[in-house]
């Protein structure tokens, strides 16, 4: 059995990474740019994209699983199935869901600011203005994959302390820390 205020700050993470999942998805499928000669950049265009959308989605889909036996443990203090299953899945389920988003972030920089540097010297190489509108429009869907690389990051960073957190309880379960 854990304090009430450790079952609180396992429940409020899990809620921050299921809501940083979802904002993230909301960037990546609304991240779509319109050129002015009416060529379009979407999401789908960029591999790694879809695979950032991807984690986010799995992250969320296991947070928004996990919120009622989070909900459930802060409220009574315990938990809702008794016996070692539920240790077991958090512990080893918020393992593989921090690797997963600490990839899903390492992949969503990585493309948007190598690209985003890469068409950045471009330009500047063939002298076109900061202020040319093919330019801005370019910087806005990078930028866009950064924010959403670095909402993914503030889901990582919950997930991990949560999976720290689900160790500690196993090992204690177990009598480990006893």
């Amino acid at each position: 059995m854990v304090s009430k205020s450790v079952a609180n700050s396992m429940l409020l993470l899990r809620i921050v990474a299921l809501a940083a999942s979802v904002i993230t998805v909301a960037l990546i499928v609304t991240d779509n740019v319109k050129f002015d000669d009416g060529t379009k950049l979407k999401f789908q265009d960029i591999h790694s994209y879809s695979y950032v959308l991807v984690v986010a989605a799995i992250a969320g889909a296991y947070c928004l699983v996990q919120l009622p036996f989070a909900i459930y443990y802060a409220v009574q203090q315990k938990r809702l199935i008794r016996n070692e299953f539920l240790p077991e899945f958090d512990f080893y389920g918020d393992k593989v869901i921090s690797l997963l988003l600490a990839t899903g972030v390492g992949v969503g920089f990585a493309v948007s600011i190598e690209f985003k540097k890469f068409f950045d010297d471009l330009f500047d190489g063939s002298g076109v203005p900061k202020s040319d509108s093919t330019r801005s429009t370019n910087d806005k869907f990078y930028i866009r994959g950064i924010v959403a690389s670095a909402i993914l990051l503030v889901a990582c960073v919950a997930m991990a302390v949560v999976s720290v957190i689900s160790s500690i309880n196993r090992h204690r379960s177990k009598g480990v820390f006893r």
